[in-house]
């Protein structure tokens, strides 16, 4: 007999989005400093340096602000937790009910969804709950310590590519050797990223790399202003 497996990407999602975003801002953010201060007129120790301060405060920055937001999300995970176990301890009926209109909702007939309610109820009544009326699962429940670690870590592992232009270029096309390679491995990471999630290749790379010019045009015109005044 045949087993029949199916490929869902749907489990992808929370450490796809922390990578891609990461290392999406540290290319963007690291280039479009290096950028804005070459158009200054900087010299390659000061690009240099611009660059592993952006790498060092952008990684931080990231974990920081990961850390907080998911943070606050997996207390409003717990705060629903306890409200639930409250409710199922006083009012055990109520909640079975509750449940039962759940499965209603989504297509069974009432016996059947009262059938199913009983016995999910219980096997482990929070844990359907949890599921079916507040959407927690062990798939999207809040990890702030990994969310944080990740971040920092896809930030560091992008911000780095630019640092390694600026290291290997020739110093007189610093400007134009970080500007093409960042746009290049903006433009594979939009394609893996895509791919990964089942999404249009084209347009994922499109995408992310019309943002990433968009950034780096921003902070020349800025560098390049601030290098005429000084």
């Amino acid at each position: 007999m045949l087993k029949h497996s199916e490929n869902h990407r749907s489990h992808r999602i929370g450490w796809l989005r922390a990578a891609v975003m990461g290392a999406n801002d540290g290319i963007v953010s690291t280039a479009s400093l290096i950028i804005g201060v070459a158009f200054a007129h900087a010299t390659h120790e000061t690009l240099l340096l611009t660059g592993v301060a952006g790498l060092v405060a952008g990684a931080m920055s990231m974990a920081a602000g990961e850390y907080i937001s998911v943070s606050s999300q997996a207390d409003t995970e717990a705060a629903d937790l306890r409200r639930e176990r409250l409710e199922l301890a006083s009012d055990h009926e109520s909640e079975l009910k509750e449940l039962t209109q759940i499965y209603i909702g989504r297509g069974l007939k009432p016996d059947l969804a009262h059938q199913v309610a009983t016995q999910l109820t219980s096997h482990d009544a929070l844990a359907a709950h949890a599921r079916d009326e507040l959407g927690i699962t062990d798939l999207t429940s809040a990890r702030p310590i990994q969310a944080a670690i990740a971040s920092a870590i896809t930030f560091s592992i992008g911000a780095l590519l630019p640092l390694v232009v600026v290291l290997t270029a020739p110093t007189e096309l610093t400007i134009h050797y970080v500007a093409i390679m960042s746009l290049v491995f903006l433009a594979m990471l939009g394609a893996l990223a895509a791919k990964a999630g089942g999404a249009n290749i084209w347009i994922g790379t499109a995408r992310v790399t019309f943002l990433g010019v968009l950034a780096m045009a921003a902070t020349a015109g800025i560098g390049s202003l601030l290098g005429v005044a000084a």
